[in-house]
């Protein structure tokens, strides 16, 4: 019969610990929140932090079992804590391993609305030399037909796509005539144009809608307004006909918020769960396009934002406490960043960035650029993120040009001033197109970056909900598990 060791067998070797990474920030007079390398959050106190950093504890102190359950702590000739976090690590980095699943089609330009905030510099319907070719179409698909991705979803944008439905058609009929890929696609439309001729397009080819609405009816015609003053009037009934018609989950909407959103957050959300829609993206401005010239980014700053978000968030819980299953998308994404290691589709929260690698993005002209807001700043005259044309470049010029690589070098939070020792650095991302348009840099100042603000802001609010209100908690984490 085999014989156990001896309890003392097992006891912990405390004469040589040693410290594993981890970043911290205060967060009172006497509190400290430390992170570890791979984003899992305890509190210390100043006492505690000292004492961890000299290595002065001991099995049975307490802070040695909160250090060592939190991977702070190691033993010297341990390996199956790093053996760990490496494992984990890996599995949050595994999106590296998926590149360009997304190909964005600007099919035109034209748009018959005029929203102010409109990040594309959208034309007017008549002016149709800003509509893709079938030419630069085909050749565009030959650039997408090249990522190594066996499954890749084409997004067609605008302008208003609808303007040019018939190349949409004729896009969907080529791509899946081409062998070796599982294809999805989705139109983002405003769905002023939406008729049965598109419905029953989109439903014998699975192709999704995504739309905006942002709120009630005058909200939504002052932010998104058209000739006829019914935008709202039409994107509500387009968004009824295709959940009718395609199904409740095979349309989406996304919000925008303004400087008149911002007193009505309740309201806003009352409109989304009125037309039996499961959830709302809380989304800011972003700096490109006509939300610059007419100056409507500069409207509000990130702290105005945030306590936007915050009311919209905690009413989002009430709802869902009264018993009505409902999401706040972007912090879903967030929560899976920080309570699991599971990778995330969403290019914003990815360090290296998601740019080129995440998606590319082919615009009217047959210009390819690394992400769709790096599109937007082209329209404006800069040309920064522009890998490259759909004639003379294939896939792996593109993302292997130095344009994308340098890009992409410049945005790995894990080594970049601030971000190295921010204790969110682990579930946060890297937005290089946007540091380049609102600070000319790529890599940016953090402490002036209204991005970082904004990230740092949900996150602090979430794990603030996360430890003190255990209902809440739990909804919150079937989010994350969703």
């Amino acid at each position: 019969m085999a014989k156990f060791l001896r309890p003392e067998s097992f006891s912990a070797a405390t004469e040589d610990l040693s410290l594993l990474p981890f970043n911290f920030e205060r967060t009172g007079a006497n509190q400290y929140l430390v992170a570890n390398m791979v984003g899992d959050f305890v509190h210390l106190s100043e006492e505690e932090l000292n004492r961890l950093v000299d290595l002065q504890v001991r099995p049975g102190d307490g802070l040695y079992e909160k250090a060592y359950a939190a991977h702070l702590v190691t033993g010297a000739n341990q390996k199956a804590q790093r053996q760990l976090l490496a494992a984990r690590l890996r599995s949050r980095m595994s999106f590296l391993q998926h590149t360009t699943p997304l190909h964005i089609f600007v099919v035109t330009l034209r748009c018959e609305h005029s929203c102010p905030y409109c990040q594309v510099s959208r034309q007017s319907t008549d002016r149709s030399r800003f509509d893709m070719s079938e030419q630069t179409a085909m050749r565009a698909l030959d650039v997408a037909f090249g990522s190594p991705m066996a499954r890749i979803k084409i997004e067609f944008q605008g302008g208003e796509p609808l303007l040019n439905f018939p190349l949409i058609k004729k896009i969907v009929a080529a791509a899946k005539q081409r062998p070796g890929k599982k294809l999805d696609f989705v139109i983002a439309s405003n769905l002023a144009l939406l008729d049965d001729a598109v419905l029953e397009f989109c439903k014998d080819n699975n192709v999704l809608l995504s739309t905006s609405l942002d709120g009630p009816s005058d909200l939504h015609n002052k932010n998104r307004p058209r000739p006829s003053a019914n935008s709202h009037e039409l994107a509500v009934a387009g968004i009824k006909r295709a959940r009718e018609t395609l199904g409740p989950d095979r349309v989406g909407a996304l919000m925008t918020t303004t400087e008149a959103s911002l007193e009505r957050v309740d309201e806003i959300i009352g409109e989304y769960l009125r037309l039996g829609l499961d959830g709302i993206f809380l989304r800011p401005l972003s700096p490109f396009g006509f939300a610059v010239k007419t100056k409507q980014y500069a409207k509000y700053d990130a702290q105005k934002w945030l306590a936007f978000y915050e009311r919209g968030l905690r009413r989002i819980l009430e709802i869902n406490r009264q018993g009505t299953p409902f999401r706040e998308f972007y912090a879903a994404l967030l929560l899976t960043r920080m309570l699991s290691d599971r990778p995330i589709g969403y290019v914003d929260l990815r360090s290296p960035a998601g740019a080129g690698l995440g998606a590319l993005v082919y615009n009217y002209d047959g210009s390819v650029f690394a992400s769709d807001e790096g599109r937007m700043l082209a329209e404006t005259g800069d040309d920064t993120f522009r890998l490259g044309h759909v004639e003379h470049d294939s896939y792996s010029s593109l993302i292997l040009s130095d344009k994308l690589i340098g890009a992409i070098s410049s945005s790995l939070t894990q080594c970049a001033p601030e971000c190295s020792t921010c204790v969110f650095e682990s579930h946060c991302g890297a937005d290089p197109v946007y540091h380049h348009a609102t600070q000319g840099d790529a890599l940016g100042i953090k402490p002036l970056s209204a991005f970082c603000a904004r990230q740092k802001g949900i996150m602090g609010l979430l794990l603030d909900i996360l430890e003190r209100s255990p209902e809440d908690a739990a909804i919150l984490r079937r989010w994350a598990a969703a």
